[in-house]
């Protein structure tokens, strides 16, 4: 029986937007029977296309945490007569009473604060954001995340039953084309991050790191690849600061240069402190960097013995950590074979699949 699907793919072009995009790309392939809508913001519409004529796209412009949402997408969706609405993230309209499915990708929010934001409003939509998941995780027939450290947390969090969490596995992809080379780092060696700079990601301890590093690893740079955005700004000043020799922030990087950085770094450094699901690292091992990465939240069960594990919080762990795999080319390929194995476990149409029988489920609840 054919049901009626709204798919809010509002955070389709943002950081976690390759989870939403990654879903549709895959139900479109894997499901002709039901009916689906897919939100998306206004600048988006048309960047994105369905490819199966059950999928038709809408334009939303209601913007997350805002009270546009609570009433202009509560009213949207009442139109629309869904079965089913999937968010992709926390937030939605809270008085929604239809049955709904949302992903919870981790409780990152709720616990780490944001320097380039307004440190009042943060705070303020930090005290909202907690309501909401509470709230959220209550009202919702099903709830997705992509670790089960994910689905213990928000379990104990938001106090409910952990059975109505299913845990659905994302996973990575190659990237398509050659590699493009970075001049000014052909013949050196380096270790890299990439990714946004937010406190939760650990970057001044790795910088330390780093400078523990160099005094027996002179020649060794640090890449920290990223948009050069008021968080790196601010860092790229520390750096400056202190006369730390040898960090390269690279600004933006196009997919295909990131490539190249996977494939030629020394070992990908991933000191985070909170992941729900650690996406980067598996992209890493994908392209053959070694993974020394924090043991912190569901980074281990994610990349299980195929990356080598510090404490964040302990700067000469991580010195020693990044230093055996540098310095040791027996090791480094043991871990890169080992990512290789890795990343077979993990599957974009099995989350897909998974994510289409959490709809099912969540259809035949009452």
């Amino acid at each position: 029986m054919m049901r009626k699907i709204v798919i809010d793919a509002r955070e389709l072009r943002t950081s976690t937007g390759r989870y939403v995009e990654r879903l549709l790309h895959y139900l479109q392939q894997i499901d002709n029977e039901n009916s689906y809508t897919v939100l998306l913001y206004p600048k988006d519409f048309d960047g994105w296309n369905p490819t199966n004529r059950k999928f038709h796209k809408l334009s939303c412009p209601y913007k997350e945490f805002t009270f546009s949402e609570q009433i202009g997408l509560l009213y949207q969706l009442k139109k629309l007569k869904p079965n089913l609405v999937h968010f992709s993230m926390i937030q939605q309209p809270i008085l929604y009473p239809g049955h709904v499915v949302t992903t919870m990708h981790d409780l990152t929010t709720a616990r780490f604060d944001n320097p380039s934001k307004n440190k009042l409003v943060f705070r303020f939509k930090q005290i909202v954001y907690k309501f909401v998941i509470k709230v959220v995780a209550t009202k919702s027939k099903k709830i997705i995340t992509p670790s089960e450290y994910v689905k213990d947390d928000l379990a104990k969090y938001a106090r409910i039953n952990s059975r109505k969490i299913t845990v659905t596995y994302e996973s990575s992809d190659e990237i398509e084309g050659d590699p493009l080379v970075i001049d000014e780092l052909v013949n050196k060696k380096f270790i890299m991050f990439v990714g946004r700079p937010n406190p939760h990601k650990n970057l001044y301890r790795l910088v330390d790191a780093f400078v523990e590093l160099k005094k027996t690893n002179p020649e060794l740079l640090l890449v920290l690849a990223g948009k050069k955005d008021a968080l790196f700004k601010k860092i790229a000043k520390w750096v400056e600061d202190k006369n730390i020799v040898g960090v390269i922030f690279t600004g933006f990087v196009s997919d295909n240069q990131l490539k190249w950085l996977y494939q030629n770094t020394a070992g990908y450094v991933f000191p985070s402190l909170s992941e729900g699901f650690g996406l980067p690292g598996l992209e890493a091992m994908r392209h053959g960097a070694p993974v020394i990465s924090s043991n912190a939240t569901c980074l281990p069960e994610i990349y299980g013995d195929a990356a080598i594990y510090f404490d964040p919080l302990d700067i000469s762990d991580m010195v020693a950590k990044i230093d055996s795999i540098i310095n040791n080319k027996q090791r480094s390929d043991s871990y890169v074979a080992k990512g290789y194995e890795r990343i077979k476990n993990y599957s974009w149409k099995k989350m897909a699949q998974e994510t289409l029988n959490v709809y099912k489920e969540a259809l035949n609840k009452n």
